[in-house]
C-alpha cells in the first residue's frame, strides 16, 4: 500500500451555504432527464476540476433551489453520483463529496495493478501492427495535450491510454472491470493529486508500448507497476474547507 497521508484542518467537514439563486434556472422546456443530466454533469465537473472538495456537504434543498427542480430529481442524481463513487450518502446526514480512506485508496490501486498486469500479456499476444500504430498516434496526442491544456483537461487522454490497452486485450469482461476501476482511480486522482503533478507520466506510457511491441511482457509489466505505484504515491488525502457558495462552485452564481 502507498504512503498516502491524511490531514485534518480541525474545523470539521466544510459545508456549502446555499445562496439565493435569482433568475438562473434551467428552462421550463427541459425534460426531467435533461435536468437530471445537467445537475449530474455540473457536480462531476466541479469535483474533477477540484472546485468541490472532498467532504463538502451537498444539501438537497440547496441543489433544488439552484437548479429549480424538485427533491425527488435531486435525490435521483445523488443516487447516481453515489453509484459512481463521486459522493457518499450518509443516513440522516445527507450527501458529501467522496472522502475515501487511505485503506480504500490502497485497495483500489492494488486491484488496478493486478488487472493491468493481466491485460498486458493479452495485448502482446493479440495486438497487430495497426494496433501499435494506433497506440503511437494516441501517445502523440497525449503528449501534445500535456503542453496545451490544464491538468484536469488532459487527464482524460492519459486514462484513455490504459483503456485502449484493455480493449486490445480482446477480453470484454476484463475490459469492463478495468474501465470501472480506472474511472474510480481517475476520480481519486482528480480529488487528491496536487496541481502540477502529471496524472500519468507520458514517457512511462511510451516505455510500456515499446516493451510490448518488442514482446518483452515482463518488462512491460514491471514498467506498468512502477507507473501505477508512482501515481498512487502522488495522492495526498487532505480534507479542505471552502468559503465559496455552492452556486459559485457549480458556475451558477448570478452577477
Amino acid at each position: 500500500m502507498s504512503s498516502t497521508s491524511t490531514k485534518s484542518n480541525g474545523r470539521g467537514r466544510p459545508k456549502i451555504r446555499p445562496p439565493v439563486l435569482g433568475d438562473r434556472k434551467p428552462t421550463a422546456r427541459a425534460s426531467a432527464a435533461e435536468k437530471e443530466q445537467d445537475i449530474y454533469d455540473a457536480i462531476v465537473a466541479s469535483v474533477m476540476g477540484q472546485r468541490l472538495k472532498p467532504g463538502t456537504k451537498l444539501p438537497e434543498l440547496a441543489l433544488c433551489e439552484l437548479f429549480g427542480v424538485g427533491r425527488s430529481l435531486v435525490q435521483k442524481v445523488l443516487q447516481r453520483l453515489a453509484h459512481d463513487h463521486v459522493v457518499q450518502l450518509r443516513p440522516n446526514r445527507g450527501a458529501i463529496v467522496a472522502m475515501p480512506s487511505p485503506e480504500e485508496v490502497g485497495q483500489l490501486f492494488e486491484a488496478r495493478r493486478a488487472l493491468e498486469a493481466s491485460v498486458l500479456p493479452l495485448v502482446a499476444e493479440r495486438a497487430t501492427r495497426t494496433d501499435y500504430a494506433s497506440l503511437r498516434r494516441q501517445l502523440r496526442e497525449e503528449h501534445k495535450a500535456m503542453h496545451r491544456y490544464a491538468q484536469t483537461q488532459w487527464a482524460g487522454l492519459a486514462s484513455a491510454f490504459h483503456l485502449r490497452l484493455g480493449e486490445l486485450s480482446g477480453n470484454p469482461i476484463l475490459y469492463r472491470y478495468l474501465s470501472e476501476i480506472i474511472s474510480r482511480c481517475s476520480l481519486v486522482v482528480a480529488l487528491f493529486q496536487p496541481p502540477g503533478n502529471a496524472t500519468c507520466e507520458h514517457e512511462e506510457h511510451v516505455r510500456v508500448v515499446d516493451y510490448l511491441e518488442q514482446g518483452n511482457v515482463r518488462a512491460a509489466q514491471r514498467e506498468m507497476k512502477r507507473h501505477l505505484i508512482d501515481l498512487e504515491h502522488h495522492i495526498r488525502l487532505v480534507e479542505e474547507s471552502t468559503d465559496q457558495s455552492l452556486a459559485d462552485i457549480l458556475g451558477l452564481a448570478t452577477e
